[in-house]
Formats: C-alpha cells, structure tokens, sequence
C-alpha cells in the first residue's frame, strides 16, 4: 500500500508523536509499503499527491529520539506563516492519493477526535478509532462518568472550571480534563502544593480534574481486536510514570507479562474489554490501571492511539503476546483498510 505516516502535529505530545512515527514508518517499509512520513501541523510544500511527495520525501530509515522537555507551543507558531491552521500543507491532497493515512497523533487535535472527523470528510482511510469514540476518549472527564455508567471502577473525582477552588482534600491527583503522556498531571500529598498544581495543569487544559489518589500497583492492558494482550506492570526508578519517565530509556521497570496471578489477569482483561467497548473504541486501544493492596481494579483511562515508541508499553504487551513490532504495525494497517 501506499501510507502517509501521519506525526507531530500541534501537540504538547508531538515529540512523543514524532518518535512513535519514525519507528512505525520502518516497521511498514520492512512490510513492503511505499511510505512517506509527514508532520500534521507542517505539511509539505515540495507536494500535493502521494507519488510526487514519495518521489521527493521517502527516506530509506526515519530516526526521530523524544527529548526530555515537553514541546513549546509557542516556539513551534513561530515557525509557521499561518500558526492558526493546524492542518498544514497539502496534508489533504496527499492523503486522499495514499491507500491509508497511519495515525502516529498523540494529545490535543490527534486523539480528541477532531482529525478523524476531517478525514472521514474526505473520505481518507486512517487507522484507529474514529471520532466519536476518540472524543470520548480523550475528554478524560466524559469517560469517567461513561465506565461509572456501566459500573467500572474509577478514582473519584470533581471538576474545577475557571478559578473554582477544590473540594477534595489531600492526597490527591491533579491532571487536565484532556490530553496524555502524563503532562500537567500531579500527585499532590501535602495541602501547599495543591495551588501550584492546579495552576499548572491549566496551561493544558480550560478544565482540571482532581482525582482522589489510589495507591497501589499500576498496569496497563492493550487491546487488538478482540483480544486482551497480556498485562504489563509499570514500575518508576523514581516519583511516578511521568513524561520522563516514560519516554528516556532506563527511567522505568515494566514488566510483560506482568507477575500477578491468573485471576487478577483475567479480571483486569475482562475490564479492560469493557473499557474498550462502552467508550466505542474499535479495534485496538490501551487500557490503564491501579490495582490496590487489597485487590481492587480502579480503570485510570484508556487511550485510543497508543504509543509505538521504544520504551511504549503496547508493543511490549504485543510482543509478550506473540507480535513482534513489525507485524503489529502491519496488522493495524490492514485492520484499518479492512474496516472500510
């Protein structure tokens, strides 16, 4: 096929974005697809179909490192004659000429929804969940009340809009309504941190959500098709699952399958199902969770387009579940075109 690897974008996340891209573009040229990766907010001007744009643009290896600072936005506009348009040159052209658009987004405009709505406009095939699940998705706030809806078990929460104040006390989490990689998310234990947490997580998001703090293991579940892929515990040298922490090599102990019990397995894969059904998601996503001390699931979020970068947990649970990352990439391309 021919496939436009689509990545950046105008996202705190780009970075992560751009990285997931590179490695996703490989493992499909390893496949035998002509592929071209492009940055969403940029574009090309060198092309407007997808033969002109391989002819110029097709590299034999894409290379792209997350760096350890998260994105300026502001920097970023700066760099573009019309900052306001976050869909940049030609992207539309060229992927209408593609067989099938790669969606490699993470955050804001890649996950909310947004450019799957544009695409199905077009009538370009993408890959992933299409944007009524990924608006639900992303919104973190309309999720929750969704699984509290069929009964799944999530932290409870309040909503602060503007300048209101919280009512949940300490410990507690403090994280934007929307968006990902753990930016702008805090675990708040002393009462003194809570004012500059929620300032932060502001810079992210119009809305902030204060979660009430479970302690316990973390593990996240990926879904394909219709299988649960084996758990995978997650486990910081240091503080939490930060940015930092999940992108530089090292930062983390993850390990797949996680050592837990058959039951726990089940259990968790049978939520993780659920999660992935009643938020309309389609044939693969994540799945996030803090198991307690004392057993108990609490589901954290789910995430749409999961990361394919190196040290990106869904691929480590594919490849525990007998897909190497090259035939995972070649499996969702074909999913998608399939869907159609």
């Amino acid at each position: 096929m021919d496939i436009v690897v689509l990545a950046g974008g105008y996202s705190h996340e780009r970075e992560v974005s751009m990285s997931s891209g590179s490695l996703i573009a490989n493992a499909l040229m390893k496949n035998g697809h002509r592929v071209i990766l492009l940055d969403l907010y940029f574009g090309t001007t060198e092309a407007n179909t997808f033969e002109e744009a391989y002819k110029k643009l097709n590299k034999d290896k894409y290379e792209y490192k997350v760096k350890r600072q998260i994105p300026d936005l502001n920097l970023l506009r700066s760099k573009k004659d019309k900052p306001n348009e976050l869909i940049g040159d030609n992207i539309i052209p060229i992927s209408q000429t593609a067989d099938l658009v790669f969606l490699s987004l993470h955050g804001e405009l890649g996950e909310n929804g947004q450019i799957q709505a544009v695409f199905d406009l077009y009538d370009i095939t993408y890959t992933g969940t299409g944007y009524m699940g990924s608006a639900i998705a992303m919104n973190k706030i309309l999720a929750k009340e969704v699984m509290s809806q069929y009964g799944i078990k999530t932290p409870a929460w309040e909503v602060l809009s503007d300048e209101q104040q919280p009512k949940m006390s300490v410990p507690c989490v403090v994280k934007p309504d929307a968006g990902g990689s753990s930016i702008g998310v805090y675990l708040v234990e002393k009462a003194e941190e809570l004012k500059e947490a929620i300032a932060d997580a502001r810079k992210y998001s119009t809305n902030v959500l204060i979660e009430e703090m479970i302690k316990g293991r973390e593990f996240s579940i990926g879904i394909l098709e219709d299988t649960a892929l084996p758990p995978i515990e997650i486990i910081p040298k240091s503080g939490f699952y930060n940015y930092e922490n999940k992108y530089q090599e090292g930062a983390t102990v993850e390990i797949c399958p996680a050592e837990i019990s058959e039951k726990l397995t089940k259990e968790m894969q049978a939520i993780a199902k659920q999660v992935h059904k009643v938020l309309r998601l389609e044939y693969y996503s994540r799945i996030d969770f803090i198991v307690t001390d004392s057993g108990e699931i609490y589901c954290i979020e789910a995430n749409t387009l999961p990361g394919m970068t190196p040290t990106s947990l869904f691929p480590q649970e594919a490849t525990a579940g007998g897909i190497d990352y090259d035939t995972l990439c070649d499996r969702i391309a074909q999913l998608a075109v399939g869907k159609k």
